[in-house]
């Protein structure tokens, strides 16, 4: 197989300095049989044990601090393995990018329905969260094959600030009782649906999720217009 140059890492989030700091400090010490795909299978374990602690929730609140726990461990695991691989000078571009990617959408699909399955949140609602969270990782993945730029942050905010705002989210819901049985009803195309305070919270992150979207695919599209452009009749560009 032809071999691929690694896409350049754009990551310009507000923790990105210190956590990059962390990253290189923890894979200097880690131990030798400790390997890039065992860091990306424990960062899976956390995502199933984030989509766990939320469909047991239904029993006991208190079962979401296991889904701030498995936020911690999916943090370790996802973002130690290329750090990881990179300061042993073991990458390895194609395998690399195919397993992180497809992990990662597992991942996401788990997280996602697992929060769905909760009392918390409408399951057609993260449902839907899932769907624009995967339409922004294939634009990633795009730009990383004809761009060649890998990025990670949009508005500055990253994977790592993502999940401490769901921690901080997890944590005011469980202390505070008053946001566990908070509901109240909008009526859309005469159908009324029951709105939790974590749907809230989902639709406050769908709308920027959104608006992310749309302004990146749009710069992209001006981007590519301007580096493929136009053939004129006499095979000319314009």
């Amino acid at each position: 197989m032809e071999q691929k140059e690694q896409s350049v890492r754009i990551q310009t989030s507000l923790l990105s300095g210190v956590e990059r700091k962390a990253l290189v400090w923890l894979a200097e010490r880690q131990p030798q049989w400790m390997t890039s795909d065992l860091l990306t299978y424990i960062g899976h374990l956390g995502a199933v044990v984030i989509a766990l602690g939320f469909v047991l929730s239904a029993c006991s609140v208190h079962f979401l601090w296991l889904s701030c726990l498995g936020f911690v461990i999916n943090w370790y695991g996802d973002s130690l393995d290329g750090t990881l691989a990179r300061v042993r000078c073991t990458q390895r571009p194609v395998y690399g990018f195919y397993l992180d990617h497809t992990v990662d959408a597992i991942n996401e699909a788990l997280m996602f329905m697992g929060v769905g399955l909760s009392p918390f949140m409408r399951f057609d609602l993260s449902c839907v969260l899932l769907v624009v969270y995967l339409m922004l990782t294939v634009n990633v993945a795009l730009n990383a094959h004809l761009k060649g730029e890998f990025k990670l942050t949009y508005a500055k905010l990253g994977p790592t600030e993502f999940r401490l705002i769901c921690i901080i989210a997890i944590v005011v819901l469980v202390l505070a009782k008053p946001l566990q049985t908070f509901t109240f009803g909008i009526t859309m195309l005469s159908t009324v649906f029951e709105l939790h305070v974590l749907d809230v919270v989902g639709l406050v992150i769908l709308l920027i999720l959104i608006i992310i979207y749309l302004v990146t695919i749009i710069q992209d599209a001006r981007y590519y217009a301007k580096a493929d452009p136009k053939h004129t009749d006499d095979g000319t560009k314009n």
